[in-house]
C-alpha cells in the first residue's frame, strides 16, 4: 500500500481549522491514524481550547485498495471473494447486496429455500456486527466486562458460519443464483439454541450498561444529530433511526424475500450516543424475531438456480458426466456474459444503507463496479458531531457510529 502524506501546507491548514490556531492561541492534535479509539486506520485532526474541541478534521484513505478497480479486472463470479473483504464484520452482507446486482443484471432466480437461508445468516451476521460495535463501545467508555462477553456470543454465531462454510469471517457463502451449498445437519438445531438462549445475554449487557450512571453520564446528550441533519449527510442504519425516524430498506424496499417476516423498527429521541446504543440493542432483538420466522418457514428445494447459462453444474455430476466438467470448466475460467446495462441494488446492512452499482457491456467481466458505503457517509459527519465536547467524547462519538475503514476506503 502507498504511504500516505501527512504533511500540511500552512495554505491548505487556513482551510480546516480556525484564524486562532494559526496565531498558535489553540492546539493541533493528531488522533490516529494508529490510535485504538479510531477503530481503524482513521485520522482525526484537532483543533483544541483546553480539551474542548474547536474543529475536528477526519482524515481518510489511510486504507485505500483500490478494491472496486480490481473487481473490474475479474469475472463476475470471481469478483465476489473480494467484496468479503470491504466491510469484514458484514461478509455476508457485502456478498448478498452483491449477488442481488448480478442476477439483476442477468435477470438470474433464486430458489425460496436460498433466499430465507440468505435472510437467516445476514441477520445473524447482523447481531454479529452490532456485538462488536458493544463490544468495543463498551471497551471505550470504560466498561471491559462487556467486551468479554460479547465476544463470546459472538464466537457462537462465527461457529455457525465455519459450520456453513468453512471459513469464520471471509465465508463468500452466497452466489449467484442462490448459495454454495445447502446448510449441513444440525444447523436448524444450533441456530435454534442460540435465539434461545441469546435474549439473556442481551438482559445481561443492558444490566450493564443501560441504567449505569457512569455510562449515560458519558453518552446521554454527546454527538447529538437531528433527522434533518442526519438526513442532509446521508446518514442511514442505526445512526439515521436513532434521530426518531423508522427508515429500513428492509421495510421500506424489500428484498431477497424480507417482507414475508414481521419485525419493528428501534428508533431512538435525541439522535445522541446512548440512542445509537439502544438503536442497536433493540435491533439484535428483531433480528432474532426474523431467524426464528425463518426457522418456523423454512421451505424445502434447491439452494441453486438451474440456470446453467450463470451457475455451474452440481458437484455431484463431475464425476460421471463429462459436460458437467466442460460446463464447470468454462464457467470458472471465461465466465458468463452479462448483458449491456447497469443496475443499483441497496440492501441494510449493520451499518446502514450498502448499494451496488453495476455495469455491464457484455463480456465476462463488469465494466464498473462501485459500492455506496454507509462508513463513508458516517464519517463526514464528525466535525459536527464532535464540536464543542471533549477530547474524551470523541472516543465516545466514534464508537457510538460504528465506522469500518474497509468499508469507507476502497
Amino acid at each position: 500500500m502507498l504511504e500516505k502524506n501527512l504533511e500540511i501546507t500552512v495554505d491548505e491548514l487556513r482551510h480546516l481549522v480556525s484564524d486562532r490556531a494559526l496565531e498558535g492561541e489553540t492546539m493541533l492534535l493528531n488522533m490516529g491514524p494508529q490510535h485504538p479509539s479510531t477503530h481503524g486506520v482513521l485520522r482525526l485532526l484537532l483543533e483544541l481550547d483546553g480539551e474542548r474541541i474547536i474543529t475536528c478534521v477526519p482524515d481518510i484513505g489511510f486504507l485505500h485498495t483500490g478494491i472496486e478497480k480490481s473487481m473490474e479486472t475479474k469475472a463476475y463470479e470471481k469478483v465476489l471473494v473480494m467484496t468479503d473483504r470491504m466491510d469484514y464484520l458484514n461478509n455476508l452482507g457485502n456478498n448478498l447486496c452483491y449477488c442481488l446486482a448480478v442476477e439483476k443484471l442477468v435477470d438470474l432466480d433464486v430458489p425460496e429455500r436460498a433466499m430465507a437461508i440468505r435472510v437467516l445468516l445476514v441477520e445473524l451476521q447482523r447481531i454479529a456486527s452490532h456485538l462488536v460495535f458493544l463490544a468495543t463501545h463498551g471497551l471505550d467508555t470504560g466498561a471491559m466486562s462487556i467486551f468479554l462477553y460479547c465476544f463470546r456470543e459472538r464466537e457462537v454465531i462465527l461457529d455457525i458460519f465455519e459450520m456453513c462454510s468453512g471459513a469464520r469471517m471471509m465465508t463468500s457463502f452466497f452466489r449467484p443464483g442462490g448459495l454454495w451449498r445447502d446448510v449441513p445437519d444440525g444447523f436448524e438445531e444450533t441456530v435454534r439454541s442460540f435465539i434461545e438462549y441469546f435474549p439473556k445475554r442481551i438482559k445481561q449487557y443492558e444490566d450493564l450498561l443501560t441504567k449505569n450512571p457512569i455510562y449515560t453520564h458519558r453518552t446521554k446528550g454527546i454527538g447529538a444529530i437531528s433527522s434533518e441533519e442526519a438526513l442532509k449527510w446521508g446518514l442511514s442504519g442505526p445512526q439515521l433511526r436513532a434521530t426518531g425516524l423508522a427508515w429500513d430498506l428492509r421495510k421500506s424496499n424489500p428484498y431477497s424475500g424480507y417482507e414475508r417476516y414481521d419485525f419493528d423498527i428501534p428508533v431512538g429521541l435525541n439522535g445522541d450516543t446512548y440512542d445509537r446504543y439502544t438503536v442497536r440493542i433493540g435491533e439484535m432483538r428483531q433480528s432474532l424475531r426474523i431467524v426464528e420466522q425463518v426457522l418456523d418457514t423454512l421451505p424445502g428445494g434447491p439452494v441453486r438456480s438451474d440456470n446453467r447459462k450463470f451457475v455451474p453444474p452440481p458437484r455431484s455430476e463431475l464425476s460421471h458426466s463429462m459436460e458437467a466438467v466442460i460446463h464447470h470448466f468454462k464457467l470458472w475460467t471465461d465466465g458468463f456474459p452479462a448483458p449491456k446495462g447497469s443496475v443499483f441494488v441497496a440492501i441494510e446492512s449493520a451499518r446502514g444503507e450498502l448499494g451496488c452499482y453495476l455495469e455491464g457491456d457484455g463480456g465476462p467481466k463488469p465494466y464498473r463496479v462501485h459500492f455506496r458505503t454507509p462508513s463513508f457517509a458516517t464519517l463526514q459527519t464528525l466535525p459536527m458531531l464532535c464540536k464543542d465536547h471533549l477530547v474524551a467524547d470523541v472516543v465516545a462519538i466514534i464508537s457510538s457510529l460504528d465506522p469500518v475503514l474497509g468499508d469507507s476506503d476502497r
